[in-house]
């Protein structure tokens, strides 16, 4: 979980988009933007690692695609819900959105929106994700709470 105890809020310190939840912290996205003659390009194959590191706990499975190909400006995250429902995911720098409804796949006549977030994303496909994303959530605040006491 992030630290906010620098008193701002994540829409402030740049990690929440649409989402005022978001469990990256700064440590997990350091290295992800390589320098090339001054401009930055993102390496989205490292940036997929970093979303599943980030919720593969609120899912059954999720990984990055070794079968679709990956490349700096797109990479592909399969990922199963605790539903047993599956999906492959895009991720640009427009955001994520559902590509295809099973593993290694691209749909091409699926137009679902981007989410800024895989938060957001996860939110909108699997009730069981965003039940055990509170759930740690809660976990983290007692945690904070229990620390604070002693």
């Amino acid at each position: 979980m992030q630290d906010l105890s620098d008193g701002q809020t994540p829409k402030e310190n740049g990690y929440g988009m649409d989402t005022d939840y978001n469990s990256m912290d700064e440590s997990s996205n350091s290295g992800t933007e390589n320098h090339f003659e001054g401009t930055d390009v993102k390496d989205m194959r490292i940036e997929a690692e970093a979303v599943v590191n980030d919720v593969l706990f609120a899912v059954s499975n999720m990984f990055v695609s070794k079968n679709l190909p990956c490349v700096e400006e797109v990479a592909y995250i399969n990922v199963e819900t605790r539903e047993k429902n599956r999906y492959c995911l895009e991720l640009t720098e427009a955001g994520l959105r559902v590509v295809a409804y099973d593993f290694d796949q691209m749909d091409d006549s699926l137009q679902n929106p981007y989410h800024e977030t895989v938060y957001s994303l996860l939110d909108s496909v699997s009730p069981a994700y965003r039940e055990a994303f509170g759930n740690a959530l809660l976990q983290r605040l007692e945690d904070l709470k229990s620390d604070g006491q002693s």
